[in-house]
């Protein structure tokens, strides 16, 4: 009884973290119409987030000493680098098709493993790359010469590949007699991503303006300062701390698969809210890439003597997602790479991300 109602309430947060996570970009594409550069809007979340998170930070303060390579890490490829390429990409093409190429994480990470590091992967694994790849052509419709904006695909693909990133560091948190607490993690990488942001941001030349007015919504006039405040409080803080909460109560495999609904739940509210709509292909792709990323994560690794190693790994954003989209710091199983570093074989979602217990470092960290 006591493990049901455990996994009950698992579920439950997984679903507010995919809720939450979800529409972070559809909050946000309205601040940025509004006149606000994506930059500024991202380094608004993450510095909002991070201040609401300073008193964890706090608490674990002694990770600075412990685990500074892997926080500086983190705050680089899965706070600033993930949700910066986002909400650059959002600004440029459609929520629903921005997330769905960043659930591309999971297939670009077996790729790192089958041709970077040369080992094999699962047939299964494959298959789901296959899928994730065909339903990306549907999605960006590369039969009419990719009628989305170029350089949006691009920093969509970046966020991609920064989960990728994040997903590499994510086995290092989970080495040594005292793994890093994946609160912690998610604190200081949200410290870290607000520092580097302001270097690059610059957000003394933002236009502060803009929140003290309103932003238009497919129509509707709503507070600016409302829409920021979903944004920091809801798709990120709150986002973050479900995921890792639910983590602790399913399995890796379940709660990815929950994960993956944040798409889902971002397309949706770009539909309805935005008014983005999707075409019949586009929406055929979008669940080909889900399914891709789903058929990944879920292959479970095989030991080395029993063939292929490398098995899949689990969408983010994104802690992270997932973003935004999103991802999570657990990894159910670590392939030792090239050079000692270990890469999740079994990855974690969101969040991404695209932050994500089993194992101690472990908790949603979708970026998205």
């Amino acid at each position: 009884m006591q493990a049901t109602s455990g996994r009950s309430a698992g579920l439950g947060l997984a679903l507010t973290s995919a809720l939450a996570f979800g529409g972070s970009g559809v909050a946000a594409k309205p601040l940025i119409e509004a006149g606000l550069d994506p930059l500024h809007v991202v380094w608004l979340r993450v510095a909002g987030a991070a201040l609401v998170l300073l008193p964890l930070a706090w608490r674990h303060r002694a990770l600075l000493i412990r685990r500074p390579a892997l926080l500086a890490g983190f705050g680089l490829l899965a706070v600033a680098g993930v949700q910066a390429c986002y909400f650059a990409a959002i600004s440029r093409i459609p929520v629903g098709v921005a997330l769905l190429l960043e659930y591309l994480g999971p297939a670009l990470l077996l790729g790192w493993v089958r041709f970077v590091q040369r080992r094999p992967v699962s047939r299964a694994a494959a298959v789901g790359v296959v899928l994730a790849v065909g339903g990306l052509a549907c999605v960006v419709e590369v039969w009419s010469g990719l009628g989305f904006d170029a350089l949006g695909l691009v920093l969509a693909l970046g966020a991609a590949c920064c989960q990728v990133g994040y997903f590499v560091l994510s086995d290092h948190g989970t080495d040594g007699e005292a793994p890093a607490d994946p609160f912690g993690v998610i604190a200081y990488g949200l410290l870290i991503g607000a520092l580097l942001l302001t270097a690059v941001a610059r957000p003394w030349e933002m236009d502060w303006t803009v929140l003290a007015g309103a932003a238009d919504m497919n129509g509707t006039e709503v507070p600016a300062a409302l829409l920021l405040g979903w944004v920091v409080l809801v798709a990120t803080v709150a986002a973050y701390l479900t995921g890792v909460l639910a983590v602790r109560h399913l399995s890796p495999q379940v709660a990815g698969v929950v994960a993956c609904l944040e798409a889902v739940v971002a397309t949706v509210l770009a539909w309805v809210l935005l008014g983005e709509h999707l075409s019949g292909p586009q929406l055929v792709g979008g669940g080909l890439v889900l399914m891709g990323a789903l058929i990944a994560q879920s292959s479970t690794p095989k030991a080395a003597s029993d063939g292929p190693v490398a098995a899949g790994g689990g969408a983010a954003e994104g802690v992270p997602a997932g973003p935004d989209a999103s991802a999570g710091l657990e990894a159910s199983a670590g392939l030792e790479a090239s050079g000692g570093l270990d890469v999740p074989a079994g990855l974690e979602a969101s969040g991404g991300r695209e932050l994500s217990g089993g194992r101690e470092l472990s908790g949603d960290t979708r970026p998205a």
